[in-house]
């Protein structure tokens, strides 16, 4: 589905990719993991527009394009909603700015629903919590109706209660609704829990330095044997880029 191949970007004397490729299935849960500042979030940052490549070619559906823009829904770390708008209206954005207002309204409400939000819908995003609004800021994210959906750290600020309910969330709505996920995460058991593949990525210049394919089935328990050596590995790998 997407196909990143040579990708190089600089800024001034700093190479953060030379030569960096990337492939992400249709359907598939690729995660990212790597030293902090090893330029994850810069990829992103190329991936969707927001930074230019020096040189390089991405392909989306067998078709080379600049950048993804319009055709990738970007959730961040930070839920950014809109604190002057209740949290239905924030969810709303996407389809009130793209203009497709059919059955909008009542797919969100079903969001809401699915994601233990229903009751709160007119509420200002300062009067929920960090969770609720992080789960009302995935809803948004789903509301773009894009196949391929980008999370930065989406969870990272969350008690682990709360992160370990999203990513369940995460799981059934990737499932439900069909999406393409690539996600960038500091977390090594969460990229485990939930992808298919698990990228381990170097330090500046940034490159796949090992590749991890993991088993079809979900969900996964972090106490798995397999999976716990397959974590203390991924940890030595880090902790020797350090």
């Amino acid at each position: 589905m997407l196909e990143v191949s040579d990708l190089r970007k600089r800024f001034g004397d700093l190479t953060v990719f030379d030569g960096f490729s990337l492939t992400v299935p249709r359907g598939g849960f690729t995660a990212l993991v790597g030293p902090s500042g090893c330029g994850k979030s810069t990829l992103f940052d190329v991936l969707t527009g927001v930074v230019a490549k020096d040189n390089g070619e991405i392909s989306w559906l067998g078709e080379t394009v600049c950048h993804l823009g319009k055709k990738a829904a970007y959730m961040q770390q930070k839920d950014l909603l809109l604190p002057w708008l209740s949290l239905l209206d924030n969810a709303l954005l996407p389809t009130r700015i793209s203009r497709r207002n059919e059955g909008s309204r009542e797919k969100a409400l079903y969001l809401f629903h699915r994601l233990g939000l229903q009751g709160f819908e007119h509420y200002p995003p300062r009067k929920v919590s960090g969770g609720m609004r992080q789960r009302c800021a995935l809803v948004r994210t789903l509301m773009f109706e894009h196949e391929l959906v980008l999370l930065d750290e989406p969870l990272s600020a969350l008690d682990a209660i709360t992160r370990k309910s999203l990513q369940s969330h995460l799981l059934l709505l990737q499932s439900e609704f069909e999406k393409t996920i690539l996600m960038i995460t500091h977390d090594v058991e969460e990229a485990l829990l939930l992808a298919d593949e698990v990228l381990v990525l170097t330090p500046f210049p940034m490159d796949v330095r090992e590749r991890i394919a993991l088993d079809s089935s979900k969900p996964r328990k972090g106490s798995e044997q397999g999976l716990l050596e397959i974590k203390e590995h991924v940890l030595d790998e880090l902790q020797g880029e350090l």
